[in-house]
């Protein structure tokens, strides 16, 4: 009897467990954000006139770039002689990627672009501007826009 009365006790039920495994991803591309201010010369009188502007490049971490700045919108510009244009009247100006304005900064990766690499946070890179002496132009207000390009 003492056998039949264990077997009316009651048992703890046993459970049973399976697991599994799944991934995590994600894809980061490399990315960059380019924006810029605008350069503006004071007043130019026929003399040498300089002013600057700024780039702020952010490209996520460690992603290489150049930066590149085209001839602008005149006719007949290039990146060593850029022209601003009020009508059909024009003033020459050079963009230089150095503060003692040597460095031609142009869009040829490799020969006249910045080159850097991204860190995740914003980079300002200066645009140094200069309007040689010895124009004497029409007087007025001259223009050019000059498109920026990162290439990464």
């Amino acid at each position: 009897m003492a056998v039949a009365g264990f077997a009316l006790l009651p048992t703890a039920a046993m459970a049973a467990t399976t697991n599994t495994t799944f991934t995590v991803s994600v894809a980061v591309p490399a990315t960059c954000l380019i924006s810029a201010t605008a350069l503006s010369f004071v007043a130019y009188t026929g003399v040498v006139d300089v002013a600057t502007s700024s780039i702020s490049m952010t490209c996520s971490n460690t992603t290489n770039y150049n930066v590149g700045l085209n001839a602008g919108l005149a006719s007949g510009a290039t990146v060593s002689t850029r022209r601003m244009s009020n009508g059909a009247n024009v003033i020459s100006y050079s963009l230089y990627s150095d503060p003692n304005r040597t460095l031609n900064w142009g869009q040829t990766v490799g020969t006249d672009t910045i080159t850097g690499t991204g860190s995740g946070t914003t980079q300002v890179l200066t645009v140094y501007g200069r309007v040689p002496a010895g124009q004497f132009v029409t007087p007025g207000n001259y223009s050019d826009t000059i498109i920026a390009t990162v290439t990464y």
